[in-house]
């Protein structure tokens, strides 16, 4: 079913205003900023610079190995660093701490030549055993210290850990000398090289990860259960961790960093959940800056001279539909329910100008765009007589959606929860609203467990591959959807393996339309997001796929 392209409002805060400060969407830095993965080596600045970061939630944690939000990644990515970079200007892998690769055996092996000259935090040198010791540590994960809630980028992208009963990719990292390492695979990944730089594969000091018994979960941070390292991780990023109390983070300039210098000697990361708490800070010149604007945000961080940083979207929002609970396993249900959704009035309402309908769940950038997929146009009278069909008797609906939290892909959780309830309860559903505090363990209970029904969550993607967001999501099976399907299982895993070109795009767009007619879930947005700077930075490293190391980030001194 066609629909034409949905409606859009804009912005209007103070036009003129707007038109200088909304830069147009950022592939990468701005063009001020340097890139720090090819700068050559260099000392921090002197001038004691502080720039301080507002953000939406706490780190679950500080170990990039064990977590999978966002707002974790945001720290670690300043702390550790992964092999392979992201190009700026085109999002393709780039070099890090490895500075060359080649492919071998058919995409069945990967050779790394490392930088030299790297260190520590702590002193101790970054090596091939190094890289070695990470990469074990990750494939021997023990089970007990794994989140319940969704699956790991480890589990995501070699398919599971050393006690998975299905086949892991990962075979092992040799050592072939003492700056070149080799990763084996028991079949080919095309996206490999991409997926390694996500920040979840930073690399950690062997002898940090063994001081802070890092796979024994021994302290308790914000109620999280975690390990000695997680709140003192080590790597060889910009930034050295100095202190994480309560819900401030600190971090300073680490001086014998191999890459750009960094202008700010102290970054400070701060917890405000709220978006109008947030822009008031700003605004008061308490914080010089902050994440995740939002439309009711927007007028007077305009109005009032801050610079808004829009990023191109990398990330999609999507209304969860478990099938092993209830009335959702018959899946005219869920076309009653895709069918009761004006995404065009939920993205006009509640997201920034530029935001995209979600048809798929991989977003438009990637170039696997389906204009014949499978849709469910909003048709309440259809969705009337499938909620008839499939014997619907008002049977009241769960719906989880996170509350004090604002993310890329969700900028108002309980505004859009609102609306949405809204839709469907104007179709005949009854709906029962679930509402979690995001630092209550939200994503534990919605992907950590089958006893919930609709939920609100999406992703937001780190490295350019189709399969970070079909794979992640649907390639295997899931507390969060009840989805197994054997089908969609080996279709992705043959997707991977493909190499790029029209076969591999083809095998995404059909992967596309097997999950619009299969509907463990409907994607429905690819959000914008944006920073909001104040008036004393002079530029800042915005990125879509969220790849923004501070030592790029320039302050004005004068």
């Amino acid at each position: 079913m066609s629909m034409s392209p949905a409606r859009r409002t804009v912005l209007k805060a103070g036009a003129a205003a707007a038109a200088v400060l909304l830069t147009g969407c950022t592939s990468g830095p701005s063009p001020t900023a340097s890139n720090g993965t090819s700068a050559p080596p260099s000392s921090p600045a002197t001038a004691p610079l502080r720039f301080t970061m507002g953000t939406a939630a706490s780190p679950a944690g500080l170990d990039a190995a064990l977590v999978v939000d966002t707002e974790s990644f945001r720290v670690t990515r300043q702390i550790l660093e992964p092999l392979i970079g992201v190009d700026p200007d085109t999002g393709v892998p780039a070099p890090r701490l490895a500075t060359t690769w080649e492919e071998l055996e058919n995409r069945r092996s990967y050779r790394f030549t490392l930088r030299s000259g790297v260190t520590f935090h702590d002193g101790t040198p970054f090596d091939a055993e190094a890289v070695r010791i990470n990469f074990e540590r990750w494939f021997n994960l023990p089970k007990k210290i794994r989140p319940a809630e969704g699956r790991l980028p480890f589990e995501a992208v070699f398919g599971g850990f050393a006690d998975s009963s299905a086949e892991p990719l990962y075979v092992d990292c040799k050592v072939l000398g003492p700056l070149e390492v080799q990763l084996d695979l028991n079949r080919p990944y095309t996206g490999l090289v991409a997926a390694l730089a996500s920040p979840a594969f930073g690399i950690s000091s062997p002898a940090a990860l063994a001081k802070g018994r890092a796979d024994e979960l021994t302290e308790e941070h914000n109620g999280t259960r975690i390990s000695s390292y997680a709140l003192h991780p080590v790597g060889t990023g910009p930034f050295k961790l100095e202190s994480w109390k309560g819900r401030t983070v600190v971090l300073s300039a680490f001086e014998g960093y191999w890459g750009a210098a960094s202008q700010v000697a102290t970054v400070e990361f701060t917890v405000l959940p709220h978006p109008a708490a947030r822009a008031r800070d700003l605004l008061a010149g308490e914080i010089d800056g902050y994440d995740l604007v939002t439309p009711g945000t927007y007028t007077d961080l305009a109005r009032n001279g801050m610079q808004v940083l829009p990023r191109d979207p990398f990330s999609v929002l999507y209304l969860g539909m478990n099938q092993a609970s209830g009335p959702l396993a018959d899946v005219r249900m869920r076309q009653a329910i895709a069918h009761a959704i004006d995404r065009g009035a939920l993205i006009d309402g509640f997201f920034l100008q530029g935001t995209r309908e979600a048809r798929q769940f991989i977003p438009p950038s990637l170039g696997v765009n389906n204009e014949q997929i499978t849709y469910y146009g909003y048709d309440p009278e259809q969705a009337r007589a499938l909620l008839k069909a499939a014997g619907y008797d008002g049977e009241p609906i769960t719906f989880h959606y996170p509350l004090n939290v604002t993310r890329a892909y969700l900028p108002t959780p309980e505004k859009v929860y609102a609306e949405l309830s809204r839709q469907l309860t104007a179709v005949g559903l009854t709906i029962k609203p679930m509402p979690v505090a995001w630092d209550d363990g939200y994503l534990s209970q919605i992907q950590g467990t089958e006893k919930h029904q609709l939920h609100l969550a999406g992703l937001s993607g780190s490295y350019r591959d189709p399969d970070q967001f079909v794979g992640a999501l649907f390639g295997a099976p899931s507390a969060e959807f009840g989805f197994n399907s054997a089908v969609v299982f080996s279709r992705i895993a043959r997707a991977r393996a493909l190499p790029n070109g029209p076969e591999r795009t083809q095998a995404y767009l059909d992967i596309n339309d097997l999950l619009a007619r299969r509907l463990p879930a409907l994607p429905l947005a690819f959000p914008i997001s944006a920073l909001a700077m104040g008036p004393q930075v002079e530029s800042y490293p915005a990125s879509p796929m969220l790849e923004e190391v501070l030592n790029l980030v320039r302050l004005r001194t004068s």
